[in-house]
């Protein structure tokens, strides 16, 4: 069978997008490995409508409601390869079956590389975040540590004074210059250079002089990358953001090869739940009329 268009990724992008093409009555192929980007977290902030739920409820009402309409197909499991040009893709599942499509969506969500430092890995998305639009506002003005992974750190630390008192954990990664220092003085940060050994409790910074620090909640600017090499095996141009590797796509959300996009935390950045689905519904949109129009000359 051979679909209009093959959405790989099915969480909030790849639904969000998926959802427009099925409303103007095209074929559907959504194939998700199942693995949500914040699949940790309690619960989904910031996002109208569905403040403070959990995330998975969300996906889940979601996928319901695209199974409404009879032009989609979903497969759970992976896409391992994909191939072909404009009209004429070809992705391959973990299943070893060939699907075919005319336009092929990457919603492949990003991988996060965070800190090296025991214990923060096991706490993400729980008591270590990245977004503070997301997670701030629970921590009710509590202390606030930010653990340093590079120069987006110290934007980071900046900002989050809103939300509460804040020390920026250097942890030999950052050399700050006296104006830069100065900078974050002005923002009430508090700066710490000696090296985390470990995160244990909550969120409590056990120091490798042996202090402990507790906090409300931490911090860390982790870099991203899309979740799968999908996009460069394809031949798509990555570009590096402050933030890490994305899928480079141009207003339409059409990537550097015909026929193909990207939407969602892949392809854009910040990253919220909200952004993504914005990000999907544009993408699908554009993908759709892909379909109707000819490509410019």
């Amino acid at each position: 069978m051979s679909h209009d268009v093959i959405v790989v990724g099915g969480s909030y992008a790849g639904m969000a997008a998926a959802l427009q093409l099925l409303r103007a009555r095209r074929r559907v192929l959504v194939i998700d490995a199942g693995q949500r980007r914040n699949r940790a977290a309690a619960a989904s902030h910031g996002f109208l409508g569905h403040d403070g739920r959990d995330p998975a409820w969300i996906a889940n009402v979601a996928r319901s409601q695209l199974e409404r309409y009879p032009t989609l197909t979903w497969i759970e499991g992976a896409a391992v390869a994909a191939s072909g040009a404009r009209d004429e893709f070809a992705v391959e599942t973990s299943d070893g079956a060939d699907h075919r499509g005319r336009r092929l969506l990457l919603a492949l969500g990003v991988s996060d590389t965070l800190p090296d430092v025991p214990g923060l890995a096991e706490r993400w998305g729980r008591s270590v975040f990245h977004c503070p639009y997301c997670h701030g506002y629970e921590l009710d003005r509590g202390d606030i540590g930010v653990v340093a992974t590079g120069p987006m750190s110290v934007h980071q630390a900046k900002l989050l004074p809103e939300w509460g008192r804040v020390t920026l954990f250097a942890n030999g990664v950052l050399d700050l210059d006296p104006q830069t220092e100065e900078a974050l003085s002005g923002r009430g940060v508090a700066i710490e250079r000696a090296s985390i050994a470990r995160i244990e409790g909550h969120a409590d910074v056990v120091l490798a002089d042996g202090r402990r620090l507790g906090f409300a909640g931490l911090f860390t600017a982790s870099r991203n990358a899309p979740s799968s090499d999908l996009a460069d095996r394809l031949g798509c141009e990555l570009m590096d953001t402050p933030m890490g590797t994305q899928i480079r796509t141009n207003e339409a959300k059409e990537t550097t090869i015909a026929g193909v996009f990207a939407c969602g935390d892949a392809a854009r950045v910040p990253h919220s739940v909200s952004l993504a689905v914005g990000d999907g519904a544009w993408a699908g949109a554009q993908v759709h009329q892909s379909l109707v129009f000819p490509p410019a000359a």
